[in-house]
């Protein structure tokens, strides 16, 4: 074995990414390909980052700009923060990070190694990560190495440091970074629905859609907030009773059989609810394509619930007025409020990648978490555990307040994520049962989706 495929391995890359690693710095600027190995080898000083990004001079940042609060935070905050260190950041602002993804993989496969892409970080999670790794598309294991890093819990025995090790179950190899963390959190609207008449289970929001029909629905799949009510649904019907305990392993390990049996009464209790949902009296259930959609429905008083991913997004929603004044948030799913982090990846063809380390180590610095927690209403990526009392006392100040529930409840409700490789056949599945209506069975979608997305 080379002395660099030796060195690949110890950073936790599998062979095949070791190999990819080397194919990589095959092609590309000989400059930063040697940056590159330097780098990753712990050869490279943060003072040598820092004297190389200023010779770059830019970085290319891709994520998706559908929030303006967040714009905002990055052309006021982020933008002057990385002019600092004589790097100018290039907003790229996407509906949809897989355009991202799609865009290095492209590049990728035509031959382009690092110096040589046109994206230098990607704002991502889940599916995104999982599919840039299957292609050995990520920088490499650069979390662990940038100064900030020490803001995170790293330690495999202590379960806290799960989601930065995990990504949608996925191991992440210090391939990315954690930006922010997020937790499934519903509102609802008390200018018609009272504490006594709110849900907290699935069951009893399809008893109260059979007294008030049409004033619920949810994104529709394949979007990403969507895909996460049907996981949550799935889990509440885990016929084994264990939740999302065995939607942590990966389709490989759970196979197609297993996984229809799991989720086939969540799917039928979906069937079941649809002609309940917003618009079906009109003949077809209405969900909306994504988060502005929903918010716009939920403004305008059409739906009475608002589900999606957002700590505070009560907050931010009655400061930009996207959402009613009498908003607040509530407990649903009870016990099944799934849990994530968001991270911020470096293609293997960064065309800048010093600047996009240097990006990624300001994103994971106390100063700007706790900024983008005050500004963007987006909570921290960093553990609270790891700081000093100052830094946490900074972070708690920043914090934006709660509107109907505590921060106590919410963590007491918290769900994992389900295994990446689990959600396109669940997703699948849902566009085939739910949105087709299909008369083929569960067993039947499941087996043809998993066998079609191995392919």
């Amino acid at each position: 074995m080379t002395g660099m495929k030796k060195s690949a391995l110890r950073k936790g890359l599998t062979t095949a990414g070791a190999l990819a690693l080397m194919t990589s710095l095959a092609h590309g600027d000989d400059a930063a390909k040697q940056f590159q190995m330097d780098f990753l080898d712990g050869k490279a000083s943060w003072e040598d980052v820092k004297k190389r990004a200023a010779e770059e001079g830019k970085i290319n940042f891709y994520y998706w700009g559908g929030s303006d609060t967040i714009n905002v935070w990055v052309d006021s905050v982020v933008i002057p923060a990385l002019a600092a260190e004589g790097v100018t950041l290039n907003p790229v602002r996407i509906t949809g990070t897989k355009d991202a993804v799609d865009l290095v993989l492209a590049e990728k496969n035509a031959g382009k190694g690092v110096g040589e892409g046109s994206v230098d970080a990607i704002w991502l999670n889940g599916e995104n990560f999982y599919t840039l790794s299957q292609q050995d598309a990520l920088f490499g294991s650069f979390a662990q190495k940038v100064p900030n890093s020490g803001n995170f819990d790293w330690n495999e025995d202590d379960p806290r440091s799960l989601l930065n090790l995990r990504d949608f179950g996925v191991v992440t190899n210090s391939q990315e970074i954690p930006w922010s963390g997020q937790q499934y959190v519903c509102a609802v609207n008390r200018q018609y629905v009272d504490a006594a008449d709110t849900p907290s289970t699935f069951e009893e929001m399809k008893a109260y859609l059979e007294k008030n029909p049409g004033k619920f629905t949810y994104v529709k799949p394949p979007h990403y907030i969507g895909n996460t009510f049907v996981q949550s649904v799935v889990y509440a019907f885990n016929p084994d009773g264990n939740g999302a305990i065995p939607f942590q392993k990966s389709i490989d390990e759970l196979g197609a059989e297993e996984l229809a049996r799991l989720i086939k009464p969540g799917m039928e209790y979906l069937r079941s609810i649809e002609p309940m949902l917003l618009g079906a009296d009109g003949g077809k259930a209405r969900y909306p394509e994504d988060i502005a959609a929903l918010d716009g429905l939920f403004l305008n008083g059409e739906i009475y619930f608002d589900c999606k991913f957002g700590l505070y997004a009560v907050h931010t929603g009655l400061q930009t007025g996207t959402y009613p004044e009498q908003a607040e948030a509530f407990i649903f799913p009870k016990g099944l409020m799934i849990a994530n982090k968001n991270y911020l990846a470096i293609p293997v063809n960064s065309p800048n990648p010093a600047s996009a380390l240097v990006f990624a180590n300001y994103m994971a610095s106390v100063e700007s978490q706790a900024s983008k927690l005050e500004k963007a209403g987006m909570p921290v990526g960093i553990d609270i555990w790891k700081l000093t009392a100052e830094q946490a006392a900074m972070v708690e100040k920043a914090a934006p307040k709660h509107y109907g529930v505590t921060q106590e409840e919410l963590d007491a409700n918290v769900a994992p994520d389900t295994n990446a490789s689990l959600v396109d056949v669940i997703e699948a599945t849902w566009l085939e049962y739910i949105e087709r209506g299909s008369s083929a069975s569960i067993e039947e979608i499941v087996a043809k989706s998993a066998k079609e997305i191995a392919q």
